[in-house]
Formats: structure tokens, C-alpha cells, sequence
């Protein structure tokens, strides 16, 4: 059993904010072509890859329930997801899960409260089961509280929790502006740094 890293996509992994900022659905990006990882995510992707962590995204993905976007834009844009970090970090995410459920969506069946939805911890165990991971020693980098109280609750210790910018988040172990500082925490707890 391999311990994992477990990303946030949007604003932790990939740029959303400054680029739908504008747009009709403010907050969620589904058009494969406005992928882009945030700064420093090539890197600490591979880093943490070579540190022998699995790279698993875990994101909520509440647009499809609200009638934005279809599942197949949502898989499309995560598809282009994986192939952005693989061309610009030189390694695959072992992992991409997303949950299309929310309670206050219209979109039936996913207009629902959903096991998968964080803060619940759905995702998180249902890939360290998938993908066979060792969720004692796991991380989770996110830029919300949900992402930090769902890998509490998936027994990811409060330590190996990160914050990525100012979102408030009581629980957090770290707090850092970008993913490449919380790569390097992660590196530093298993001996390594990033290069």
C-alpha cells in the first residue's frame, strides 16, 4: 500500500477563479481548453510522484447538479486534466474522481446530498480502496475547509493537511500560498526535497 497525496483540482491543482471570473458559471471551469496548471504544479507533481506518493485528484464537481455542464463536459475537462500534467510534469495522476451530486441542484439524479460530496470523505476512501493507498500516511493539499474535513474524516491526520491560500479553515495543519510550498512540506516529512 503506497501512501497518496490527494489535490484539490480547482485552484489547487488548475487555475479556475481568474479564469471564469467572467464567464456565466463564475467558479466553474468545464471547457477542456481553459486547462492550466496553477504555478509551480508541474513541478511539485513530479516531486511528489518521484517521493513515491500516489497523485489522486479529488474534486466536487456540484455543476453538473446545478444544470451548468454535462458529466461529459466535466470528463473531458478532467481527461484534459491528466494530460496536461503528464506533458508538463512527466508523470500520470494515479487518480482523477469528481462528485456531480449536490443537495441544492436541479439536475435530477444528481440534485442529492452524495456520500462522494466533500466534506464528506466519499472519494477519499473509495480510491485508497480502489487503488489500494495507505491513508494513515496520505496528505491532503486543498483551498477549502470541505477539502481538510473530508480527509479528517477519511483518517488523514490534521498534520498532513494543507491549505493552499486564505480560505478559512480551523482545523488545517498548514497554511501555504501555493502548491509548490506544500509540496515542499510534503517532501520535507519524507526525507526529500523538491528539484
Amino acid at each position: 500500500m503506497r501512501p497518496a497525496v490527494f489535490l484539490d483540482r480547482d485552484d489547487t491543482l488548475i487555475v479556475n477563479r481568474a479564469i471564469t471570473a467572467h464567464s456565466a458559471y463564475p467558479g466553474s471551469l468545464f471547457d477542456p481548453a481553459l486547462v492550466q496548471l496553477c504555478p509551480g504544479a508541474a513541478l511539485a507533481c513530479r516531486s511528489m510522484h518521484q517521493a513515491g506518493f500516489a497523485l489522486v485528484v479529488v474534486t466536487n464537481q456540484g455543476c453538473v447538479a446545478r444544470g451548468e455542464c454535462s458529466v461529459q463536459q466535466v470528463e473531458a475537462t478532467n481527461a484534459r486534466v491528466r494530460a496536461v500534467v503528464r506533458a508538463e510534469a512527466g508523470v500520470d495522476l494515479d487518480g482523477l474522481y469528481y462528485c456531480p451530486y449536490h443537495p441544492r441542484g436541479t439536475v435530477p439524479p444528481f440534485h442529492v446530498e452524495h456520500p462522494w460530496r466533500k466534506p464528506n470523505p466519499g472519494m477519499l476512501l473509495w480510491a485508497a480502496d480502489d487503488l489500494r493507498l495507505d491513508l494513515a500516511g496520505s496528505w491532503m493539499i486543498g483551498d477549502a475547509e470541505r477539502d481538510i474535513v473530508a480527509a479528517l474524516r477519511a483518517g488523514i491526520d490534521r498534520p498532513r493537511t494543507i491549505i493552499v491560500g486564505d480560505a478559512p479553515a480551523a482545523e488545517v495543519g498548514h497554511r501555504v500560498d501555493s502548491i509548490a510550498a506544500a509540496a515542499e512540506i510534503v517532501l520535507q516529512s519524507a526525507g526529500g526535497r523538491s528539484r
